[in-house]
């Protein structure tokens, strides 16, 4: 995994034949007592006056021939710092109308909502397949119905390209998804809503976040992803992890840690 490029907006990594974006959206400030940390466990996450700031990612990944995007971030649909997703693609010199798959980790405003431009239309208008985790098809509805021909369910692990497989990861939603990217440089993990908190949740995953659906779920699949990822040959790619949100998973004391010196 190494940086090409970039810019305040996007960052380019080559990924053995692939190469994948990172493409900011913007960021959310949220309150630390969204966390829920296990009875006797103390946190201390990093705030930026007083509050949780998140950053809102999304990534495409490009064969030369095929882009997906995971995730579309939120467009006007939340607060005004967010909703850039499209001038990052024009920062990254990516044509939205390139794009004729998009994979939603879940169905959430801020990584689902970009679907539609801010002038409401289609921000993709040459979409053909809408991934998205069976669970969370009902966020298909009134102004996002329009999608729903364009639906493709994940109930199991299944094929998005012959590089990308889609693997249900439920708990933070009942179809929350997270997206296997393989090379011969190894696997690219692009995950949602597993982590919100970097700066606590590496070290104790334990930790959960009050919106996730099915807490104990979300612990137990943020556990096997995590132990996954502090393998040889494994990174990650995380919507709430800090920009531009790409890096690799160690081992460290009970817990893990984020490296993101790549080089």
């Amino acid at each position: 995994m190494r940086k090409t490029a970039g810019s305040a907006l996007h960052a380019s990594f080559e990924f053995g034949g692939l190469t994948v974006v990172a493409l900011l959206d913007g960021h959310l400030d949220l309150p630390p007592s969204r966390l829920r940390p296990p009875d006797g466990l103390t946190v201390d996450p990093v705030l930026v006056d007083g509050q949780l700031r998140l950053s809102v990612n999304a990534f495409l990944v490009d064969d030369g021939r095929q882009r997906v995007l995971v995730d579309t971030g939120a467009s006007t649909s939340w607060e005004p710092t967010l909703g850039r997703l499209l001038d990052s693609l024009a920062a990254a010199g990516l044509d939205r109308g390139s794009i004729t798959d998009v994979a939603i980790t879940h169905a959430h405003l801020d990584h689902l909502n970009g679907l539609i431009a801010p002038d409401g239309s289609d921000a993709f208008p040459a979409l053909q397949r809408v991934f998205l985790g069976k669970g969370d098809e009902g966020r298909l509805s009134g102004d996002f119905a329009r999608f729903r021909d364009r639906a493709v369910l994940v109930a199991e692990p299944l094929p998005v390209t012959p590089w990308m497989t889609a693997l249900p990861a439920r708990g933070h939603t009942p179809g929350h998804t997270v997206y296997d990217v393989r090379t011969d440089a190894g696997h690219l993990l692009v995950w949602g809503d597993t982590i919100h908190v970097p700066s606590v949740q590496f070290a104790h995953p334990e930790v959960a976040w009050e919106l996730d659906h099915d807490q104990e779920l979300a612990r137990a699949e943020r556990a096997a992803l995590l132990a996954r990822l502090a393998t040889p040959g494994h990174f990650v790619a995380g919507a709430h992890l800090d920009w531009p949100g790409i890096g690799g998973v160690v081992p460290a004391g009970d817990g893990y840690a984020l490296v993101t010196d790549l080089g």
